[in-house]
C-alpha cells in the first residue's frame, strides 16, 4: 500500500496530518537535493504540499563531499563564496561567527582573513539550515534507497525498507556514482588492496605507513588523500600519476578583476574559444595580473559560452582542454597544497605524468606498468595499494543506479550525449525517449552536460535555485487544474 503522506516513521520528524496532493520527491539529500528543498520550501507555491527527500544518510545537505570527518580535508574555496543562497554570498561566514558553528582547526584561517574550513564544518551548516524545516515537517526526510520509479501520470517510487510512495513532481538528485576502474587495471577489480572508492568512510585507515602507494589521478581527490595518509604517518613513498602530471593550482593574490570578456558575442568553436583565452591572458599578465582573474570570468560566465558552443566543438573542449581547465579551475585549499608541497619535498611524494599500460599481480606487490609522458619505453612502479582519485564515472550513473535504470527503460530518462550524466532540457527537465518529461527534473552535477561547469559549489547553488522555481512554476499550474 502507499505511505501515508503523513507517515514519518522513518524521518524522525513529528507526526503531521495527511496532506492533499501534489506531492514533490527529492530523490538524494546531498547536497544538492537538501537545497532544492530548502529553496522550495520558502516559495509560497509549496505551502499545503509535501516536500519529501529520500536519502538514506542520518543527516541531509552532507552526501559524499560535506559528510566527510576527516578534519584534513578542507573546502577548497574561502568561506565568503560557500552558500546555499546565492542572494546572500556571506550567509555561510556570519554562520562561522555564531553559537551553533563549532570551533575551527588551527590554521583554518589566514592572514588575508579567507576561511578555508573542513568540508565537515560546511556539513554541519547544511544540517542547521535543514534542521528547522525538518522540525515544522515543511520537509520530511525518509530515510531509505529508491530501488524503483514508475512512470505514468505521476510517479511511483518503490523503496528498499518502505511502503511505495506516490508523488506528483520528482527531482533526481541522485550522488556521484564511484571512480571508475581503469581498463588497464581490470585485473585488480576485487583485490582487497585496490580502494577503488576512497570517499567512503574509513576507506584509508587500513593503509600503512610503510606500504607503497599509488594514486591514480592528480586533482584535488588526490590531495586529499595524500593529506589523510600524511596525517597518519608516511615512510614508503607515495606515487601520483596522471596523464599529464598537472595538479590543482593555488589560489591567486587579491587583485584587480579583468576585463575579458567572453559572453557578448561568445566564441562558436573550441579553438576560437582558446585563442580569446590566450589573449586575455596575455592582455593580463601586461596589467599585471595573473590567469586567476581570468579563469574566475570564464567560470562566472561559463552558462552563455557553453550554450554558445554547437554540439561537435562541446565534445571537442572537452577532449583537448578539460584537463587544463580542471586543474585551474578547482583550486587547492592553501592548507592541503602546503602539505602536498611538504610531503613532494621530504620524497614522500612523486608525481608522475604518464599513461597506465597495465598491471602484474607478483609476489612482491601489484607492478604497475607505465609509459611517461614524451616516452616510448615502459616503466614500471613496485606497489602495495593503489587509490583511485580519477573522479566520479558520471557516464555510468543510469545503469549503476536502479532507480534510474527503470526510468530508462520507460523511456523516461536517458544518458546526456557528452557522457556527463542525464540528459537534461534547459529548463531542468528530464529528456526521455519522446523529449522533455513533465514534472522529472534533474538537480546537480549530473546535468552539466547541458549546464556546462556545473561541479563547484556557488554553479550547484544556481542550478538548485532554477530547480527549484521549475518545480515551483509546477505546483503552480498543478492548483489551476
Amino acid at each position: 500500500m502507499f505511505l501515508d503522506r503523513g507517515d514519518t516513521r522513518k524521518s524522525g520528524a513529528r507526526r503531521t496530518a495527511p496532506v492533499v496532493a501534489p506531492v514533490i520527491a527529492i530523490i538524494g539529500g546531498g547536497y544538492s537535493g537538501a537545497t532544492v528543498a530548502w529553496h522550495l520550501a520558502q516559495h509560497p507555491a509549496s505551502a499545503g504540499n509535501q516536500i519529501l527527500v529520500i536519502e538514506p544518510r542520518s543527516e541531509l545537505g552532507q552526501g559524499l563531499a560535506y559528510g566527510t570527518t576527516d578534519p584534513d580535508h578542507r573546502l577548497n574555496v574561502p568561506d565568503h563564496r560557500m552558500t546555499l543562497r546565492s542572494d546572500d554570498p556571506l550567509h555561510f561566514r556570519r554562520w562561522l561567527a555564531s553559537d551553533q558553528a563549532p570551533r575551527l582547526p588551527a590554521g583554518s584561517a589566514l592572514l588575508s582573513g579567507d576561511i578555508f574550513a573542513p568540508r565537515a564544518v560546511f556539513g554541519r551548516y547544511m544540517a542547521d539550515q535543514m534542521a528547522p524545516l525538518l522540525a515544522e515537517g515543511r520537509v520530511i526526510h525518509i530515510r531509505d534507497r529508491v530501488q524503483r520509479i514508475d512512470h505514468g501520470t505521476d510517479f511511483t517510487l518503490h523503496l528498499a525498507d518502505g511502503a511505495p510512495i506516490r508523488a506528483d513532481l520528482v527531482v533526481l538528485a541522485v550522488s556521484h556514482p564511484a571512480p571508475g576502474l581503469p581498463r588497464e587495471l581490470q585485473d585488480l577489480a576485487g583485490d582487497p588492496d585496490l580502494i577503488a572508492d576512497p570517499a567512503q568512510p574509513g576507506a584509508l585507515a587500513a593503509v600503512g605507513p610503510d606500504e607503497r602507494v599509488l594514486i591514480v589521478g592528480s586533482g584535488l581527490t588526490a590531495a586529499d588523500i595524500l593529506a589523510t595518509l600524511e596525517r597518519q604517518g608516511r615512510s614508503a613513498p607515495v606515487h601520483i600519476l596522471s596523464r599529464h602530471g598537472w595538479r590543482s593550482q593555488p589560489h591567486g593574490p587579491k587583485q584587480a578583476e579583468t576585463v575579458a570578456e567572453f559572453s557578448r558575442d561568445p566564441a562558436r568553436t573550441a579553438l576560437g574559444l582558446l585563442r580569446r583565452i590566450r589573449r586575455a591572458l596575455r592582455e593580463d599578465a601586461a596589467q599585471g595580473l595573473t590567469w586567476h582573474a581570468v579563469f574566475d570570468q570564464l567560470r562566472s560566465q561559463g552558462p552563455q559560452i557553453w550554450a554558445a558552443l554547437p554540439a561537435p566543438e562541446r565534445k571537442r573542449l572537452l577532449r583537448h582542454l578539460r584537463a587544463l581547465w580542471d586543474v585551474h579551475r578547482f583550486r587547492i585549499a592553501p592548507q592541503t597544497h602546503e602539505t602536498l608541497l611538504r610531503a613532494e619535498r621530504a620524497g614522500r611524494a612523486v608525481f608522475h605524468a604518464a599513461r597506465l599500460v597495465g598491471v602484474e599481480v607478483t609476489p612482491r606487490g601489484r607492478e604497475i606498468a607505465i609509459r611517461p609522458r614524451g616516452k616510448s619505453q615502459i616503466t614500471r612502479l613496485a606497489v602495495d595499494r593503489v587509490i583511485l582519485a580519477t573522479g566520479p564515472a558520471h557516464g555510468s550513473v543510469i545503469a549503476e543506479n536502479p532507480a534510474l535504470a527503470s526510468l530508462q527503460t520507460q523511456g523516461a530518462l536517458q544518458p546526456d550525449p557528452l557522457g556527463f550524466g542525464i540528459h537534461t532540457a534547459p529548463g531542468g527537465q528530464a529528456i526521455g525517449a519522446s523529449g522533455p518529461v513533465p514534472g522529472l527534473f534533474i538537480a546537480g552535477p549530473l546535468a552539466r552536460g547541458t549546464v556546462g561547469e556545473l561541479m563547484g559549489l556557488p554553479e550547484v547553488t544556481l542550478w538548485a535555485e532554477h530547480i527549484a522555481a521549475r518545480v515551483a512554476e509546477a505546483l503552480v499550474a498543478f492548483t489551476r487544474i
